[in-house]
């Protein structure tokens, strides 16, 4: 495994490759959510590139940037322990040259959920996962769907721009008490651990609805909050009930519904998502 820290190593890199190429774009930390990435990754592509990358143009002023989780060498282990062939590990003045003016914004997508809590965050998403695909020239790259927003945004863009690449979604990989793994559930202490639980319970509660029938959105959300509410340490940000392709709010459920939210749980911010009516 190769570890490359500049554009021109990995444009050299893939030059000399035939073949396919996947991608899988991270920001480290790495979990079981991100290897189940990569090992799909390694199982459908001749060549595997993994990017490790804290974003910083998708972090908010009073967000965590500098306190994200980052241990490289517990990453790179892991990674070469996968077969990964490359690991782009850039700093942050290689993928934001002094100067730079152009940035990419993906609309009313972008503008929801989210978007209205995290102003400004998908332009960061958005940009930094448009420069990968062009750095990296994948075939395909590899998404999770617990960022359900983030997919629908880059497919979006991947659309919208013509890019020659395939986007591949990887379901949701949990804990065995249902818990969405996600690199924050680090600042979790033991209570908040339990008390997080609420967000799957939530979700489970409208697995359950629809299977009794239910298709009143605003019945969805009302149950789903007063769920999360009875549990002292959870802080609603979002319950939505939306339309999987535009994000915009249902009145009914009709097809098929992406259910999402965010809370927090003391001081952790954790988003979780399930799509009811596919398939």
């Amino acid at each position: 495994m190769e570890v490359l820290e500049s554009i021109a190593e990995v444009r050299a890199a893939r030059c000399s490759l035939s073949g396919t190429v996947g991608l899988v774009p991270t920001m480290g930390a790495l979990h079981e959510g991100h290897l189940t990435l990569v090992r799909q990754t390694r199982a459908a592509n001749d060549h595997v590139f993994v990017s490790i990358f804290v974003n910083p143009m998708q972090f908010g002023p009073n967000e965590d940037f500098t306190a994200y989780p980052r241990d490289i060498d517990r990453d790179i282990a892991l990674l070469e322990a996968e077969g990964v062939d490359y690991v782009f590990l850039p700093p942050v003045e290689e993928v934001y040259r002094p100067g730079a003016e152009t940035f990419v914004d993906v609309g009313p997508l972008s503008e929801r959920l989210e978007g209205a809590f995290r102003p400004g965050h998908f332009r960061g998403v958005a940009t930094v996962v448009l420069k990968l695909l062009n750095i990296v020239q994948p075939t395909r790259a590899y998404f999770g769907k617990k960022d359900a927003q983030q997919l629908v945004v880059i497919q979006r863009l991947v659309r919208d721009l013509d890019v020659n690449v395939e986007i591949v979604p990887v379901d949701t990989v949990r804990e065995p008490d249902g818990l969405a793994m996600s690199s924050r559930n680090a600042y979790l202490n033991d209570v908040e651990r339990k008390a997080a639980l609420c967000l799957h319970e939530a979700l489970e509660l409208a697995r359950e609805m629809w299977t009794r029938g239910v298709r009143d959105a605003g019945a969805f959300r009302n149950r789903m909050r007063e769920l999360i509410e009875s549990e002292e340490l959870a802080r609603i940000d979002y319950v939505s009930i939306a339309n999987p392709e535009t994000l915009e709010e249902l009145d009914r459920l009709q097809g098929a519904a992406l259910v999402s939210m965010a809370v927090r749980i003391g001081k952790t911010r954790l988003i979780d998502n399930v799509t009811l009516g596919q398939g």
